[in-house]
């Protein structure tokens, strides 16, 4: 098959994976990707990466809908010179909009897979600006696809959607994400997020500081965004700074989670958990919040633990039963990477696209 896929280039997990899952097409399939920079775990290997532009005008300053038309002319372009079969776009704002116009300019002669990710649907895409365009872009496409159960019936309610939306769950490579030996003896607390809202960062710090009162450790942070500024300045408040390592956004995340003793992510709502499944993959015991597509895949006790929200108290205390029992922490480790194995690895997951494909393309 001939695929396009449209991305965000940054460091979110709808972006990690649009190119993970082109880096695993492109072995079997001809394979393009569109977007507005080279993402940031693209390999220069096995498919054509397409720039997009944009045009630098006064009145486009605040039109935000400029990358929209911009991304539909893009693909376009790319879709007739390369007689494109699938467009797959990965997020629905813009990218699911702008795939509808470019096939429309390309006389249907192209089929639009959408894969929603999570702040897509229930958050942008939800926002009254949005809301419309979302929910046309939607139903226009010729698949729809999501990461989790919870995602799918979030989605169904929200957008009052009849049509059939399938569940592709994320993946990981388990051979790159894979248990790394440490050169230290000090227990390592990790995270990786993009540093939002939801992401509920405070909550870690605050939890650090009750785990690093009872046992000598580190907290890593890994990642970058609007709230690491005010993490860093409530670490410090707490004085608790010297203990917590903010390396901001990193290539080699896996070598870093690889060595962790254990990985939080107390999200407000996650539709997935990325992060959280590379840290599986890497034997890390996760403590994450009981919330979204989360509680599908953390078995709680078996191979982390699920907590309410807000809960420091809960955070620092399953993280202390963790931390400070060896024989535990490599038993909830070994029981994630199982489960990693058995349910989320390319060759289970990419071959559900495949078919999807296939599938789209027959109607």
């Amino acid at each position: 098959m001939r695929i396009g896929i449209a991305c965000f280039p940054t460091y979110g997990g709808s972006g990690i994976i649009a190119t993970e899952l082109a880096h695993q097409l492109a072995k079997k399939h001809e394979l393009h990707l569109i977007s507005y920079d080279k993402p940031v775990r693209l390999k220069d290997e096995g498919f054509s990466f397409h720039k997009v532009e944009l045009f630098s005008y006064p009145l486009f300053e605040r039109a935000p809908c400029c990358y929209s038309l911009a991304l539909a002319s893009r693909l376009a372009t790319v879709i007739k010179t390369n007689s494109l079969d699938i467009v797959h776009a990965h997020y629905a704002v813009p990218n699911a909009a702008s795939a509808y116009l470019a096939k429309k300019i390309c006389n249907d002669s192209v089929r639009v897979i959408t894969t929603l990710h999570g702040t897509d649907s229930y958050l942008v895409g939800n926002h009254p600006s949005y809301k419309e365009v979302t929910r046309f872009s939607m139903e226009q496409s010729d698949a729809l696809t999501t990461v989790s159960e919870y995602m799918r019936r979030h989605t169904m309610t929200d957008f009052d959607i009849s049509r059939e939306i399938s569940v592709i769950p994320n993946f990981v490579d388990p051979q790159r994400f894979s248990r790394c030996k440490k050169d230290q003896q000090q227990k390592i607390v990790c995270h990786s997020s993009n540093f939002r809202q939801i992401k509920r960062i405070p909550d870690i710090i605050r939890a650090f500081k009750i785990i690093s009162e009872e046992i000598k450790c580190k907290l890593i942070f890994v990642g970058d965004g609007p709230g690491r500024t005010e993490a860093e300045e409530m670490a410090k408040n707490l004085g608790i700074s010297k203990n917590i390592e903010f390396l901001g956004n990193v290539r080699n995340v896996q070598k870093i989670i690889g060595r962790s003793d254990l990985f939080l992510l107390p999200s407000q709502d996650e539709s997935f958990g990325l992060a959280a499944l590379e840290a599986m993959s890497c034997e890390v015991p996760v403590v994450v919040s009981d919330v979204g597509g989360l509680r599908e895949l953390v078995s709680h006790d078996v191979d982390g633990y699920l907590t309410k929200v807000g809960d420091v108290e809960a955070i620092a205390q399953y993280s202390l039963k963790i931390l400070q029992d060896l024989g535990l922490q490599e038993k909830l480790g070994r029981n994630a990477r199982k489960k990693v194995l058995e349910n989320y690895t390319p060759g289970r997951i990419v071959p559900m696209y495949e078919d999807l494909y296939e599938e789209t393309l027959e109607k």
